[in-house]
């Protein structure tokens, strides 16, 4: 088995690279990016999506010939080493279009099943969260750890949206149902960036529904290795499907919210 540590290195290099080309296109491009639509007419795709998606393949299929890779564009190729990479290129491509900052670029990499490393590069802001498993969380270099919060009436809470109407219209009827028992809400639309806030402390928690695995698979590791406590809804291992990360103090609180309101996903 490859060590964490190593895999960690070259996820930080895959997303690194693939957001320095991703941040130099949105640049160049200015008013003029060219986009289309995946799954509706909210769901956003541009070239340079497919672009770092290509980039970190390539990368990929020169180190570690035999893994297998799976991205948000498509990407989908078996390996026989039991190493897996979940690859978004761009976290947040409709933040990427209207050229806010709140976007990433998210490289993990599960060995039978269980992640073992992953990072996530915020290029607008430059920065680089990493983590392996066992060896903690890191923002730049830096060490990072969740918030020291017990009560669930001062946490502020992280969420998204989904690409459907009718599974936003539900997850809008749970904030309205959270939103008393918290802080706030918050929606920046990059659940790995959501994962790695948790990680860093700049939110006490994240949930979300209906995400895929390049959504989370480096996301969740980061702030797991950082001290959250993630799980599915009901308290099993965390899934896609209904994840939430939360500083321990407050997850089994917020799992009783989720439970009792939680929407059926599209």
């Amino acid at each position: 088995m490859t060590d964490p540590t190593a895999l960690r290195d070259l996820c930080a290099r895959y997303a690194r690279a693939a957001g320095e080309l991703a941040l130099a296109g949105r640049r160049q491009a200015g008013h003029g990016l060219g986009r289309s639509t995946k799954s509706s007419p909210t769901d956003l795709v541009t070239e340079f999506d497919q672009a770092a998606e290509r980039l970190i393949v390539d990368a990929i299929r020169a180190d570690r010939p035999d893994d297998a890779i799976v991205g948000e564009e498509g990407t989908d190729q078996p390996g026989i080493s039991g190493y897996a990479w979940h690859i978004d290129p761009i976290d947040g491509t409709t933040n990427f279009v209207y050229d806010l900052p709140a976007w990433s670029c998210s490289v993990g990499v599960t060995y039978d099943g269980a992640t073992v490393a992953g990072a996530v590069y915020v290029p607008p802001l430059d920065e680089l969260f990493t983590a392996a498993a066992g060896a903690g969380a890191d923002l730049n270099g830096t060490a990072i750890r969740v918030n020291p919060i017990s009560d669930t009436s001062v946490a502020l809470v992280a969420t998204g949206f989904a690409y459907q109407p009718t599974t936003r219209t539900a997850q809008a009827e749970l904030v309205a149902e959270l939103i008393g028992h918290v802080r706030d809400i918050r929606r920046l639309g990059s659940a790995a960036i959501d994962l790695c806030h948790v990680a860093c402390g700049r939110v006490d928690a994240y949930y979300e529904l209906g995400l895929n695995s390049w959504d989370i698979t480096a996301g969740e590791l980061i702030a797991r290795e950082a001290g959250a406590s993630t799980s599915d809804w009901s308290g099993a291992a965390p899934t896609p499907q209904r994840l939430l990360a939360a500083a321990p103090g407050i997850h089994a609180a917020l799992l009783r919210l989720l439970e009792h309101a939680a929407p059926t996903p599209a």
